[in-house]
């Protein structure tokens, strides 16, 4: 709710309070101690103005302001609108009713930011109280100060944070009929992160060097685009190979199995002649409908973090290959695509888009040509280039073999 600043050599206070900026001068010198000791003070400050309890006199004697809040601070905001439920309250009432209409998976990045950044800051103040300066001082003070690197959260995160807030706020405004304090708060600007697929050589290296367990699933990775919930989530009954498609319908994610993340990616994807292959050397003679297609020894899905952490970077590193997510694969198979000239509308519905305006805003640069219409024009860069899975494997058993 504020920060400790420093002139010529002074340290002050610097808050807001009843939609005004306070600035409370000391005589201290900016050293490392006075400024810890300072902090503490803000933190109270900062509590009893949460809680509706500040007694600015109380703190600040001596101050010019003290005598125009001596009146208020003892008092919750309210504003001329009244002050209607706590802000605790109508965000568990929200959490409710709109819950039933979420992934458990978002549901549990809700109660996260709820539990972590939203209740711990506004819980306690009534939410018609709450007005638009402090929503853009809670939001400086998550981005943080760039003195102060590991305290800042990136913009996305500052984002997400204030998304959920402001999903609250149009809830609450119309129901209790008072101005929207989010209505003009931007969000921060996200510096564009580029992507960083793997060449093909890449590829085919990456496959020749993996241990024999995982060939197949990075196989199937690279070369169809699935994202790793898709791929982890990936059950037997939902591999036809009649008609040589994977149909994606769930995820894994967060120790459980759901619907995808959104309804564009329920899509049916074109096996490539290497993943095919890949999956016909995995299936089982009897493959059981719900069985996992990649699975630990115990059956289970693939954990992501542990094949990150103990197959995926090793191998990057035992291959002097830069370090990148697993998340990097479906890039590369989306650039592949491009590369072998197919139609983007097709790799759109591949990668489960809704539109091509996501493939030409992230792949812009990898787009020659608009000519192919189906998945043939790969095939050939594959056949072309040598390309296909290796002699039979092991049937992959997950993060848990020899490890």
């Amino acid at each position: 709710m504020g920060s400790i600043g420093s002139r010529q050599g002074m340290l002050f206070f610097d808050f807001y309070y009843q939609r005004r900026r306070c600035r409370e001068y000391t005589k201290l010198d900016d050293t490392p101690a006075n400024r810890k000791r300072m902090q503490q003070v803000l933190n109270k400050v900062a509590a009893e103005i949460t809680l509706g309890t500040f007694d600015y006199p109380r703190y600040f004697p001596n101050s010019k302001l003290a005598a125009q809040f001596a009146s208020a601070s003892s008092s919750a905001p309210g504003g001329k609108f009244g002050a209607g439920p706590l802000f605790r309250d109508f965000a568990a009432t929200w959490r409710t009713e709109k819950g039933v209409e979420w992934r458990a998976s978002y549901r549990a990045t809700v109660d996260s930011i709820l539990n972590t950044h939203l209740l711990p800051r506004f819980g306690e103040q009534p939410i018609a109280g709450i007005d638009r300066e402090a929503l853009l001082c809670f939001r400086a003070e998550l981005r943080g100060d760039e003195s102060n690197p590991d305290d800042m959260h990136a913009p996305a995160t500052v984002n997400r944070i204030m998304g959920i807030l402001r999903q609250i706020f149009d809830e609450a405004s119309v129901r209790h009929s008072f101005p929207n304090p989010c209505s003009r708060i931007k969000r921060l600007k996200n510096p564009k992160q580029d992507i960083e697929p793997f060449t093909l050589e890449q590829v085919r290296l990456i496959l020749a060097k993996v241990r024999a367990d995982y060939r197949d699933y990075l196989t199937v990775r690279f070369f169809t685009g699935m994202r790793s919930g898709e791929a982890h989530g990936l059950k037997w009954k939902y591999v036809d190979f009649q008609r040589r498609q994977i149909l994606v319908r769930e995820t894994f994610s967060q120790n459980r199995t759901e619907y995808t993340k959104t309804d564009g990616s329920q899509r049916e994807i074109d096996m490539s002649q290497p993943t095919f292959d890949a999956l016909t050397r995995m299936r089982p003679a009897k493959p059981d409908p719900e069985a996992y297609v990649f699975h630990t020894r115990e059956g289970g899905p693939i954990d992501n973090k542990n094949f990150t952490d103990r197959v995926w970077y090793p191998l990057l590193r035992h291959l002097d290959l830069k370090r990148r997510r697993p998340y990097q694969m479906r890039h590369t198979c989306a650039t592949l695509w491009l590369a072998a000239g197919e139609n983007p509308e097709w790799i759109a519905r591949q990668l489960g888009h809704s539109t091509t305006e996501m493939l030409f805003r992230v792949y812009s640069r990898f787009v020659p040509n608009l000519t192919r219409r189906d998945g043939s024009a790969f095939e050939r860069l594959l056949a072309a280039e040598g390309v296909g899975s290796p002699a039979a494997p092991t049937l992959p058993t997950g993060e848990a073999v020899h490890a």
